[in-house]
């Protein structure tokens, strides 16, 4: 039996309203009554989803987590305790900072607990309300007042999926350090320390809670979900993800995730 769910938000959990269906709350209450975990495992940070574990009854419990930023940190849904970060040094942070504004990208770099946001315009700012609020506007083009932070990830937006390959292959050309580089929502690039992405992020949840690779089920849509569609011991992929990642997963729901996605794999192979 699957004893760990591993779930995405963005375009997986959540409808395009920004909401979770009712028939996914329902499944995921379910599946917690019978003592599984389930781990919201998102780019974002873990405060941006309190509603969220509200909404799900997983709000301030004890060995209930998020997995935030690709993997960039664990969280213990009690007091948001941190149990584990892998940052971003603040001169790398800050080398693709500048490219990004140099290129009039609209940039996001994510501290452990704020995100500051550059270059954003109103179609950014209708599609981040509801899902990533409390954000710092910056007007200044320099990222130096940062500079003790804890940096989890920087991403930027690129709409165009060719502009966002032409990137991957820019950085990957001129940057030294390692990095985990994925895709997500059709819109960001998003960089990431090398030892943070979403599949090694709940395989060491995993171990702290004594559970096996094998006993975990992965539920994503796009690239930066593919680390750990790809090293759980199910992976799964909503009917609306990406072709890729629908070729790394072992199930492929038949709805979307306007539909209860999430629900039909808990209901399948859980309930």
């Amino acid at each position: 039996m699957y004893k760990l769910i591993a779930c995405d938000l963005d375009e997986t959990l959540l409808a395009d309203n920004k909401q979770i269906t009712l028939d996914n709350q329902q499944a995921i209450k379910a599946a917690v009554a019978r003592g599984v975990h389930f781990v919201p495992n998102t780019g974002r940070s873990f405060l941006t989803v309190q509603h969220n574990l509200k909404q799900l009854g997983l709000l301030q419990q004890k060995n209930e987590f998020v997995i935030s930023y690709n993997g960039g940190a664990i969280v213990e849904n009690y007091q948001n305790r941190v149990l584990q970060t892998q940052p971003m040094p603040f001169e790398v942070v800050k080398q693709l900072f500048e490219l990004g504004i140099s290129q009039g990208c609209c940039v996001h770099v994510y501290t452990l607990d704020r995100l500051y946001i550059w270059n954003i315009n109103a179609a950014e700012i209708s599609y981040i309300t509801g899902r990533v609020n409390n954000w710092s506007e910056c007007q200044r083009p320099t990222m130096d007042f940062l500079k003790s932070a804890e940096l989890m990830k920087i991403i930027f937006l690129l709409p165009v999926e060719e502009q966002r390959k032409q990137m991957r292959q820019q950085v990957q050309t001129s940057f030294a350090y390692p990095m985990n580089i994925t895709f997500s929502s059709d819109r960001y690039i998003e960089f990431n320390s090398i030892t943070a992405d979403k599949g090694q992020a709940v395989l060491e949840l995993g171990r702290r809670l004594g559970i096996k690779p094998a006993e975990i089920m992965a539920i994503g849509d796009n690239g930066n979900d593919l680390p750990m569609i790809e090293q759980a011991g199910l992976g799964v992929c909503v009917a609306n993800g990406k072709e890729f990642v629908k070729q790394a997963a072992g199930y492929i729901t038949q709805v979307d995730n306007n539909h209860g996605a999430v629900a039909e794999a808990i209901e399948k192979f859980i309930l």
